[in-house]
């Protein structure tokens, strides 16, 4: 598969990271271009201006490489909850419309380079890979901080409203990566916001 330009500046930037951190960049770049299982190890040390010897020194397997990029992607969510949290203390319903915003915002780098995670399940069959279990875990992890948003902000049943909203937003994401949705991050805040509302949560109008 033909390789294709590398990003404006990445040269540059690259060059300037330690050997670890090039090699999470470019597996990154290849792995959502090409998909996890497309991609080769030798492929990422090139990308990487590295050797596979040195990728190895690193990354025990090709699947602990994978595993700790995936990590690196949820820690990025994580963090964008714990800033929510902390901007907004007790206020549920800011926090839920805050963390929507971040995941509206980041739709356009979706749209063209696709979800990590979704892109990820394809190539992770087996339900036992820790990749896979790191994804899962993630996930579910969130859905209970949503939940508990959920339960701060007086809604209702929150159980069910961070079902919905999660399902809002992980399908937002897909919308935009396929393109069949336009305005994705307009709309998935006013459905969001919709639940809020018809939950009853405290601040609505």
């Amino acid at each position: 598969m033909a390789s294709s330009p590398p990003r404006p500046g990445r040269d540059t930037r690259v060059a300037r990271l330690p050997p670890r951190e090039r090699i999470l960049d470019a597996a990154e770049e290849l792995f959502l271009r090409e998909g996890i299982r497309a991609v080769g190890v030798q492929a990422i040390a090139e990308r990487a201006q590295t050797t596979k010897m040195a990728l190895y020194r690193h990354f025990d397997t090709k699947d602990a490489l994978i595993e700790e990029w995936l990590r690196i992607v949820a820690a990025g969510y994580s963090s964008a909850f714990d800033r929510t949290e902390a901007e907004h203390p007790g206020d549920g319903r800011a926090q839920i419309l805050a963390v929507t915003r971040f995941f509206a915002e980041g739709l356009p780098e979706v749209a063209e380079r696709g979800c990590p995670f979704v892109n990820s399940i394809a190539g992770l069959p087996d339900r036992q890979h820790p990749a896979r279990r790191l994804i899962e875990d993630h996930k579910a992890t969130q859905r209970r901080r949503l939940t508990a948003m959920c339960e701060r902000a007086g809604v209702r049943d929150p159980d069910e409203a961070a079902a919905e909203i999660t399902f809002l937003m992980e399908g937002a994401q897909i919308s935009a990566q396929n393109g069949s949705v336009d305005r994705a991050g307009e709309r998935l805040l006013t459905a969001v916001e919709a639940i809020l509302e018809r939950g009853g949560a405290d601040g609505g109008s």
